[in-house]
């Protein structure tokens, strides 16, 4: 298999859901959004992806026989190596749902799954911000924060191959209390939907997360006092995945930084800059290049790592393709 098969790249999230055709190459051949709907039942959502999938490939005029496989990025907590979505919390009701096998029986070929933070670092590693850095760290800040690292050319697991939640490391102990466990997480920071809340407590009229920067660079004492609440949150998140990773490049990315990159990116420079116990120097907050599409290029990359191990996927994930530890969603 060479570097231009093609294979699909799914990213699922809390509103809405992308697919793509992708070659191994990152060029995206055709692409659709639809609605998720995840309230009206995991297995219609399922039908309706699979329908997707296969306008997608009348319309490349591909036949499921040239198709590698399908990679898939979702909204975590997701457990890549039994294929199962285990997200009440931004997707109603998929509480241990199996995507992978559905889609695999329906297809006839390998289907991978991946949180979408990890899928999105991966995207940036291989075609985007994160370019011949690492490790790196990249943070996404929208309805939430998510996070990942990648380290010595692999997505970063933790004990049991579980993805590690950088967006509810702890940044305000007297904070707001998050479905996480604790309160004064990043998320419930920094967040789009953390902004939107804090504008609503305080009786602010915005009815969005850019209303509320737009009121603050206006001069409004109380949105100034939110977004300060945020910057400072990522400023002190960032500080603390510093020290941990030490990471050669932070990849903000997220639809709050499609307009705020300037201002988060500020923050986190201006704290970084105090540190004693590294260089800060060495470490480059980089806004990320991909934009929505770094979920369905890292996707599409997790069947293309496996697909063809010399072309540029495979280059960046070796240690996923020899190491069967590492090989998530196989499935007996």
């Amino acid at each position: 298999m060479n570097a231009t098969s093609a294979a699909i790249g799914l990213d699922i999230g809390g509103t809405k859901a992308a697919l793509a055709v992708v070659e191994g190459t990152g060029r995206i051949l055709a692409r659709t959004t639809l609605p998720t709907e995840a309230e009206l039942g995991f297995d219609r959502a399922v039908d309706r992806l699979a329908a997707a999938i296969d306008e997608l490939l009348r319309r490349t005029a591909l036949p499921r026989t040239g198709l590698a496989g399908i990679g898939i990025a979702c909204a975590g907590p997701v457990d890549p190596a039994r294929g199962l979505i285990n997200n009440p919390y931004t997707l109603a009701g998929w509480d241990h749902c199996d995507i992978v096998s559905p889609l695999r029986d329906r297809f006839d070929v390998p289907v991978r799954l991946e949180n979408d933070a990890d899928a999105a670092a991966l995207g940036e590693s291989v075609h985007g911000a994160g370019q011949g850095a690492d490790p790196l760290v990249m943070l996404t800040f929208g309805t939430g924060v998510g996070g990942a690292a990648i380290v010595r050319g692999a997505i970063y697991r933790g004990a049991g191959g579980e993805h590690p939640e950088l967006g509810h490391i702890p940044v305000l102990p007297d904070g707001t209390a998050c479905y996480c466990g604790i309160r004064g997480c990043l998320e419930s920071l920094a967040s789009g939907t953390a902004i939107e809340r804090g504008a609503r407590e305080a009786d602010l009229a915005c009815t969005s997360a850019r209303d509320v920067f737009t009121a603050a660079i206006s001069g409004n004492a109380v949105a100034s006092a939110i977004v300060d609440r945020a910057t400072s949150a990522a400023a002190t998140g960032a500080w603390t995945l510093c020290h941990t990773f030490l990471p050669e490049r932070l990849i903000l990315g997220g639809g709050v930084m499609d307009d705020q990159f300037p201002l988060f990116a500020a923050a986190i420079q201006r704290r970084l800059a105090t540190a004693t116990q590294f260089t800060p120097s060495n470490v480059a907050v980089t806004r990320a290049a991909l934009g929505n599409d770094a979920g369905l290029l890292g996707a599409s990359g997790l069947v293309h790592c496996e697909s063809d191990p010399g072309a540029p996927w495979g280059e960046k994930m070796t240690r996923r393709v020899t190491d069967p530890s590492c090989r998530e969603g196989h499935h007996p």
